[in-house]
């Protein structure tokens, strides 16, 4: 049997099961005999995007599945078309492995179509545990960058993304078609889902003529294929696709950039032009429940399925010929750890840089400022990636790191706000992938304090830890020698998104007693600063410029007041979370926190915890471009101010 007939038979059954998800609960190949007891009251879920989508699916397994030379893998772009992956998981089996209910029998599949949308665990979205889910979707746009980060060194590995014509629209896809450039060894070949349509209108993309569209890609670098298909032409429409994206994977696995542009009308072969579940009145509307029975019966079921839901004929042949191309993660070498020596930013960070590099595994993005970063001796080294898109960075980040190896994002901490979506993102997916991914890390060399007005925001960091996700960790490491021990960690861990808020202009050096009691703990007690015995008031320090400002005003405060003073240094803000922080606050001390960052962070990580009296410095937006001082004593980020809250904080617990 040839491949057209295969794949028609594959595309026929990813569609009737998506659709049978978004509408019935049983009798799921009980075509002729549906009632409104089969049907559900209120179905939901997205069916524009499924016939495209169940067309490269299908096409893209049966490529690698016929000995192409290469790693074929597939990824969905849009996390509406979770409904298919899906319905391909029940297929392949994949999705039995997660939840023994989903088994490929009618019970199995009439389980999985009452479960959708709302399953415990498996949710209606694209999930990273099943075939062509290594992108989860809920970060719009970012498919194209993540297969670039996915498919980076290795050169037998070819990513499909798919991705849809309103994706087009984001800056991040936008973006990465330039920035493919940057990238000397990514085959990765994109199919845009070209169905004319966005969520709720025409997308931009889709009402360019073919013409329109290859000049566009061509100028951009790529070479383009258009493919019309859904026009009932059939057989010879699927053979026509087949031979357009293997020779496309073969032409990219060669080194050449290609697009094929899959142009089609949303949702054909259904209500044509819906992008949600089109039928949504089955069990009061007899009209809508006769029309689905019509819809569903146009896919030939009974040439698919046979009673008990096992695969026939074509369709059967096409499930033992599929690959559905799962990417098996790297486990990359870790260097020998060596202790930080103190000899400033530029040196510590670099040498642990190198360290890593040297095992092959890592990569370092930035959005070309790695000189301005004090990092330029990297700056032509293999494994540095430089590229003017933030969003793009965090997508090869997050794709290489799914991979299996090691990354870094170095930028400006004014910036990194535009990351949000994506690692917010990528947290959720990660918590349902079973193997323990290298972590996705930031370090954020530059912020508001020593920056121009337009330059300060460390909103990424209160976002993050408002999260509550014990997977973020946020590192305010007091000098160099701590950033390299920081930057260390970061790069060995696992599950993790990690964020290193380290000045580039840091020349401090301090006691390197308790570093190794940081490392672990997240605080330690300064003991060379601090008063014996049980202390009247703490200052916490968080980050480089807060250690220095509460360095500067501790003698003088002792001084004036009197009183029993400790200062704890905060190495990882997320420290702050923990249930008892007596052992190191004191049983009854007052408690001032001076940190780089919004006190809005820190009170969200204390949680009304510490019963005593506290208060809080850190970042206050200036109403004007100021200078650096004034911008610190407006935040009453200097001695004065550090001081003037403290004999504050004492005089109220006097009283």
């Amino acid at each position: 049997m040839d491949l057209a007939h295969l794949a028609d038979a594959l595309w026929r059954a990813l569609t009737y099961l998506s659709v049978a998800q978004l509408h019935l609960r049983s009798n799921v190949l009980a075509v002729d005999r549906l009632d409104e007891s089969d049907v559900k009251p209120r179905p939901a879920g997205h069916w524009g995007t499924v016939p495209g989508t169940a067309w490269v699916l299908a096409h893209a397994g049966l490529a690698a599945g016929c000995g192409i030379g290469v790693q074929l893998v597939p990824i969905l772009g849009a996390g509406h078309a979770g409904v298919v992956q899906r319905a391909l998981a029940w297929m392949t089996g994949d999705i039995a492995k997660m939840d023994s209910r989903y088994r490929r029998d009618a019970d199995g599949l009439a389980a999985l179509a009452a479960a959708f949308p709302d399953g415990d665990a498996l949710g209606s979205e694209t999930h990273p545990e099943l075939p062509a889910g290594a992108y989860m979707g809920g970060w719009l746009g970012g498919a194209f960058a993540f297969a670039q980060g996915l498919a980076l060194d290795h050169p037998n590995r070819v990513v499909v993304p798919i991705i849809g014509d309103g994706e087009c629209e984001t800056p991040t896809t936008a973006a990465s078609w330039l920035a493919h450039r940057a990238l000397s060894d990514s085959r990765v070949l994109p199919v845009v889902h070209l169905n004319g349509h966005r969520m709720g209108g025409p997308s931009l993309l889709g009402g360019m003529s073919d013409e329109e569209v290859s000049a566009y890609a061509r100028g951009l670098g790529w070479e383009p294929v258009v493919v019309e298909v859904g026009t009932g032409a059939g057989l010879v429409e699927h053979a026509e696709f087949h031979r357009v994206l293997v020779a496309g994977v073969k032409a990219t696995a060669n080194g050449a950039q290609r697009v094929v542009f899959l142009r089609c009308v949303k949702g054909w072969s259904g209500p044509i032009g819906e992008h949600k579940t089109p039928l949504t009145n089955l069990t009061g509307d007899p009209c809508q429940l006769a029309a689905l029975r019509a819809w569903l019966s146009s896919y030939r079921p009974s040439e698919l399925f046979d009673a008990d839901a096992h695969p026939l004929g074509a369709l059967a042949s096409a499930l033992d010929l599929i690959d559905v191309g799962s990417v098996v993660p790297d486990t990359p070498p870790l260097p020998p750890s060596a202790p930080a020596a103190g000899r400033g930013f530029t040196t510590e960070v670099t040498a642990v840089l190198r360290a890593h590099a040297a095992t092959g595994h890592l990569k370092v993005f930035s959005p070309d400022e790695l000189r301005s970063n004090r990092l330029g001796d990297l700056q032509g080294e293999a494994w540095t990636h430089e590229v003017l898109a933030e969003e793009v960075l965090l997508g090869w980040a997050a794709g290489w790191t799914a991979a299996g190896h090691r990354g870094l994002i170095v930028s400006y901490e004014a910036f990194a706000p535009l990351l949000l979506t994506g690692l917010v993102g990528q947290l959720k997916q990660r918590r349902l992938i079973k193997h323990a991914l290298p972590s996705i890390n930031l370090l954020l060399t530059s912020y508001g304090w020593h920056n121009v007005y337009s330059h300060g925001d460390p909103s990424l960091i209160t976002a993050l830890l408002g999260t509550g996700d014990p997977a973020v960790r946020v590192f305010t490491p007091a000098d160099s020698g701590r950033v390299a021990v920081a930057l260390d960690e970061a790069l060995r861990s696992t599950g993790r998104v990690n964020v290193i808020v380290a000045g580039k202009h840091t020349t401090m050096t301090h006691s390197r007693e308790t570093i190794d009691e940081e490392r672990h703990c997240g605080l330690a007690v300064w003991r060379h600063l601090s008063d014996p015995g049980e202390p009247d008031l703490t200052l916490v320090c968080a980050g480089d410029l807060a250690t220095a400002v509460v360095t500067d005003a501790v003698v003088g405060i002792r001084s004036c007041s009197g009183c029993q003073i400790r200062v704890v240094n905060v190495h990882d803000l997320t420290a702050l979370a923990e249930p008892d922080l007596h052992h190191y606050f004191g049983t009854h001390a007052a408690v001032l926190i001076v940190t780089l960052g919004h006190p809005a962070a820190i009170w969200g990580l204390l949680g009304g915890r510490l019963k005593r009296d506290v208060d809080v410095i850190g970042w206050a937006e200036p109403p004007i471009p100021m200078p650096q001082e004034r911008l610190a004593a407006h935040a009453g980020f200097d001695v004065a101010g550090v001081t003037s809250a403290a004999e504050a904080l004492l005089a109220k617990r006097k009283s």
